[in-house]
């Protein structure tokens, strides 16, 4: 097993390097980055940035001297020396291929940059962003399993029968809407839209929150993560429950379980001390990568409507602004920590099961 996982800590380099290159070249071609933005606002065209901290005059960009290095569409107007002098602040002045092999060595020396707009290190706004998308992560993550898993369990043994009908219903409707859609109904119900002032509009916690007791603490942030862990875990609980009752279906079928109910064992030993590890094989092992799917991909709406600073946000701001080193420098930790998941994933599937041996199915 230390040869096979010492191969994939291998592969990571190159796959990561290959992430990388594809999206560096492909934001070569994007038209609009951040030299284009901040001349549209200087022209009155737009506030891009109306929302961020910092703006040109911050980025000391007063002082200009030099000659013009690139062609803008919409610069006319502008002084050249202001478009080199923003050039050569963001590093523009230089061949993509010196800026990709520089950004990557900074990157190898975990030092990530400075946002252009922001006037903080991209590792700084990642960790300040980090508890909202895992408490969003980590809690939809573990009450879909909490609950899918029983309810396929019990489906599985009941197929066919009218629980196993009415509940498909409800987990088919539940999984044809739409995240964002159940995340507004739950506002307008339970957040003081139209019905109920129950729960807060938006925030993790209070803005007194640290005058709060510990058990104050822990009741202020449930109320609030309630409504947004619901919205983010409907989807993957339907997936869930059906890949759970598909799996025990499957494995009651077979052979082995016949032979121990020969025995004369009781059913619920049958099912939770022999179908119950092979059946859950592919839904646990798969544990890593459902909640790295929630972390990364499904909290961008959530977090908008409920108005959470996460990193699903952080990173669809960065790319509406084009500030390119939170935008790649995210997709670099992401990337590494998507890779790595994919290993644990092979590791969750042994240590479910230790019959899977990954070495002798490669050889």
């Amino acid at each position: 097993m230390g040869a096979y996982i010492l191969r994939r800590l291998l592969l990571v380099i190159p796959t990561l390097l290959g992430i990388m290159v594809i999206n560096f070249a492909l934001v070569q071609f994007v038209p609009g980055g951040p030299i284009e933005q901040i001349i549209a606002q200087q022209q009155g065209q737009g506030d891009v940035f109306g929302s961020f901290a910092g703006s040109g005059s911050e980025l000391g960009l007063e002082d200009t001297g030099a000659s013009v290095q690139g062609d803008y569409a919409g610069a006319r107007g502008l002084p050249p020396e202001f478009i080199a002098q923003l050039e050569r602040e963001f590093g523009f002045d230089k061949p993509p291929v010196e800026r990709f092999l520089t950004m990557m060595g900074n990157y190898l020396r975990l030092d990530f940059g400075e946002s252009y707009f922001r006037k903080a290190d991209v590792i700084d706004l990642v960790i300040e962003r980090l508890p909202v998308s895992i408490s969003l992560g980590l809690w939809s993550t573990l009450i879909a399993y909490l609950i899918s898993i029983p309810l396929g369990i019990r489906k599985a043994v009941r197929d066919g029968s009218r629980f196993d009908t009415w509940t498909s219903g409800l987990i088919i409707a539940a999984y044809a809407i739409p995240g964002f859609l159940f995340a507004i109904l739950l506002l307008v119900l339970f957040a003081g839209g139209s019905y109920y002032r129950i729960f807060p509009l938006r925030g993790l916690t209070s803005d007194n929150f640290d005058q709060l007791t510990l058990w104050g603490q822990i009741v202020d942030y449930a109320w609030h993560i309630t409504l947004p862990v619901i919205a983010s875990t409907i989807s993957s609980f339907a997936t869930l429950t059906l890949l759970t009752k598909n799996s025990f279906l499957d494995e009651i079928k077979k052979h082995y379980v016949m032979t121990a109910r020969a025995k004369g064992l009781s059913e619920r030993r049958v099912l939770y001390g022999h179908v119950f590890r092979n059946a859950m094989l592919i839904v646990i092992a798969g544990f890593p990568a459902v909640f790295i799917g929630v972390f990364f991909g499904g909290s961008i709406i959530i977090e908008t409507l409920f108005s959470l600073e996460g990193l699903g946000r952080l990173g669809y701001e960065a790319a509406v602004a084009r500030d390119y080193p939170i935008i790649f420098g995210s997709l670099f930790v992401f990337g590494l920590i998507g890779l790595v998941v994919g290993i644990l994933s092979d590791l969750m599937y042994v240590f479910v099961d230790p019959r899977i041996d990954f070495e002798k199915r490669e050889g």
